[in-house]
């Protein structure tokens, strides 16, 4: 039986009372316990100037499930002025519910912006491992700096994590992830890569996104990560199922809905994010908001997207088939200027935040490229290829968006991307299909991450893309990495930082190319 939108909506609304109610529900308090409980350690994120969120997961076998029992337990937790707790700046208590997989958010408020703080979560005579956190400056405050590292794609089958042990050592002020935390398929192991690497085990009910989740976040450098700074996040499609879009998946499955909601309730319990309350009145959309807006005080802003649920779906698809393709620019749908990637009203939240931001610096977080790759020349016959599931699919929905920088004159906008594998810097204007001018003036830059471990297409192939979109300046695609920018009122330096061998923990790690974008200025300046 399909699950209806009102089942989602339901669905929805119980969980927002599930997370309410974990603050105050009835809960078994151990004086001991039989086997340390935090083995997917500790994290933080969403920080604001008086508060941040914090996270952790009562789970002592982080594959076995039953592991932790059926009960609720009482899990206590502190964040303190320094690593030895002498000066505790907040505590709590908080309750870990077995409908939300024993998980636990806590939004400790009260606290002092622009600084660092420490915390840890406590369950009977077991302390979590301590993590590392900050909080915004204050919202009239011009931050002398932000350090930023940016990371996505990240396939437990396909490589280690040796990317986040460089990114904890880079000690970076906020961390920020644009998708694919996990992949709804592989295989279950604490070693990876495991092996052999075919689409198995697909995740679809709620308990298989879950034990996926407890998977990944299993492993020391990834949670090193976590321990080391505070994190912003958004999903992509492997949350959930590979290239879906809104209500669709790409086997059209009746049941998508039902699964979707499974795959987002994980999402929600594993990550150090706010639970956004759902809209009132008849007119609600079954969905969980993940978009939301970041200040770095007025240093930097963030726009952080939602590319997924909202989306129209995919244009010129094969019959009887979702999910993504490469498609014809003469595709009459993909141009239909109704289209949208973001829906209207999270488009219209953003061009109402481009309006009013005043940060010196827009750094709008998303899901997939943004620069036109037309994988065949556009002066050919055909006008060229696209790629119909990233932003190429959806070019009157892109036009919208820079035009809408345009118009508000908005601050030093800067785009940051993930999603394909690629390390990318370009330059982004409203008709890619002519040289910059007056009339077609460059608007914003664009950095687009490659993958922590996924693997990508050929460097010749790339290489032929760079040369057939003369925007794009820089294209890598042969590594895995993550990037590092350091926002400065003056001017951004982006890193684009990369693995010698991603089938290693111990890979060293090298600087491919940097670039400098100066306030004011969209050009992108080879450092």
């Amino acid at each position: 039986m399909r699950f209806e939108r009102r089942q989602f909506l339901s669905h929805s609304a119980r969980l927002l009372s599930l997370a309410a109610l974990s603050a105050a529900f009835p809960s078994t308090a151990l004086s001991r316990t039989a086997r340390y409980p935090f083995s997917l350690g500790v994290a933080s994120g969403a920080p604001l100037a008086a508060s941040v969120v914090l996270w952790t997961r009562i789970l002592p076998d982080p594959l076995d499930a039953q592991s932790s029992g059926s009960q609720p337990y009482a899990v206590r937790w502190e964040v303190a002025e320094d690593e030895g707790f002498r000066q505790i700046a907040a505590r709590g208590s908080a309750t870990a519910l077995p409908e939300l997989a024993h998980s636990v958010h806590v939004d400790a408020g009260g606290l002092k912006p622009d600084r660092w703080y420490w915390y840890r979560f406590m369950l009977g005579d077991a302390i979590s491992p301590i993590g590392r956190t900050r909080t915004a400056p204050a919202a009239d405050t011009m931050a002398s700096s932000l350090k930023l590292a940016v990371a996505s794609c990240q396939h437990w089958d396909f490589g280690q994590y040796a990317a986040h042990r460089h990114i904890a050592a880079e000690a970076p002020d906020l961390v920020a992830f644009l998708g694919d935390y996990i992949y709804e398929w592989g295989e279950y192991a604490l070693a990876h890569p495991a092996a052999p690497r075919r689409r198995s085990n697909e995740s679809v009910t709620l308990d298989q996104y879950r034990a996926r989740y407890a998977q990944y976040k299993s492993d020391p450098h990834l949670q090193a990560s976590h321990h080391a700074a505070p994190w912003i996040v958004t999903w992509d499609d492997h949350e959930v199922s590979n290239d879906y879009g809104n209500d669709r998946d790409e086997r059209l499955d009746p049941n998508f809905m039902a699964r979707r909601a499974a795959a987002y309730q994980a999402f929600y319990e594993h990550m150090p994010v706010r639970l956004h309350a759902l809209p009132a009145g008849p007119q609600r959309f079954a969905q969980m908001r993940i978009y939301d807006r970041l200040e770095w005080g007025r240093l930097a802003q963030f726009h952080l997207l939602d590319d997924r649920q909202y989306r129209s779906y995919h244009a010129c698809q094969q019959p009887g088939r979702g999910g993504s393709t490469s498609i014809a620019a003469a595709c009459a749908e993909r141009t239909a200027p109704e289209r949208t990637l973001l829906g209207a009203a999270q488009e219209q939240w953003l061009y109402e935040g481009f309006a009013a931001s005043k940060a010196a610096w827009n750094l709008v977080g998303q899901q997939t490229l943004m620069a036109q790759c037309s994988q065949i020349p556009v002066e050919n016959d055909d006008g060229g290829r696209f790629w119909n599931d990233g932003w190429d699919g959806y070019p009157a929905a892109r036009r919208r968006l820079l035009d809408s920088m345009r118009k508000h004159d908005l601050s030093n906008p800067v785009v940051l991307s993930g999603d394909v594998h690629t390390f990318y810097a370009a330059e982004l204007r409203a008709d890619f299909n002519q040289r910059a001018s007056k009339d077609n003036p460059l608007i914003a830059t664009e950095f687009c991450g490659t993958s922590v471990t996924s693997n990508s297409r050929p460097q010749s192939r790339t290489d032929r893309y760079v040369a057939d979109n003369p925007h794009i300046q820089y294209g890598r695609s042969d590594r895995r990495g993550y990037m590092m920018l350091d926002v400065k009122p003056a001017r951004i330096v982006t890193r684009f930082q990369a693995l010698d061998d991603v089938r290693t923990a111990e890979s060293g790690v090298a600087t491919v190319a940097s670039f400098i974008v100066e306030e004011g200025r969209p050009q992108l300046q080879k450092a």
